[in-house]
């Protein structure tokens, strides 16, 4: 029995990576100045939501026109450059969030490393973890805010604008990002 299983444990194990390898085969390869544009898309993207530029447009814009942000929770989430726009904290909200920041009530700071990008069929995948600056640095005001605060997974595509986000969802702890599946359209 404990050899059968063996065996089964094997069969699977090569499949999955047959699969992977087949995957990879089919996604176009990535040069290095896509890893650099995507990486930049994705520093733009912490100032843009944090600092609500151009009314949260800026933010929506890194996204592609039908690009969605899922909220990871209670499967919220934002579609298209005016609910993007307003996930920023911006469009017919106005800023609201970003006028009213003081030392006591700051701005959150987003801060992603770790990014890793890898090629699809459909442009580039990545995912990436969120942490949030300690106490000293003000930006995060309580502890559920403070740290590692779980991460993101992002699907790219390449436009006549460059690299956008076509989908992104926040993965929060204890999850890790690359480990969860997007939510079916």
């Amino acid at each position: 029995m404990r050899k059968a299983n063996s065996w089964l444990l094997i069969a699977i194990a090569v499949v999955v990576l047959a699969a992977r390898v087949d995957a990879q085969k089919s996604a176009p390869a990535l040069t290095t100045q896509d890893y650099i544009d995507i990486q930049q898309l994705l520093n733009r993207y912490a100032f843009a939501l944090d600092t609500c530029s151009n009314n949260g447009y800026d933010y929506a814009d890194l996204y592609t026109p039908e690009g969605v942000f899922y909220w990871g929770i209670n499967a919220r989430k934002s579609v298209g450059r005016e609910e993007l726009a307003e996930a920023a904290g911006g469009g017919k909200l106005g800023c609201k969030r970003a006028k009213s920041a003081t030392l006591e009530n700051p701005i959150q700071g987003h801060i992603t490393v770790n990014a890793v990008i890898e090629p699809s069929p459909e442009g580039a995948i990545g995912k990436s973890y969120l942490v949030y600056p300690g106490e000293r640095g003000i930006i995060a005001p309580d502890a559920e805010h403070r740290g590692h605060v779980g991460g993101y997974q992002d699907i790219y595509v390449k436009t006549d604008k460059g690299w956008r986000i076509k989908k992104r969802i926040h993965i929060f702890p204890p999850n890790v990002p690359g480990t969860y599946v997007f939510p079916a359209d």
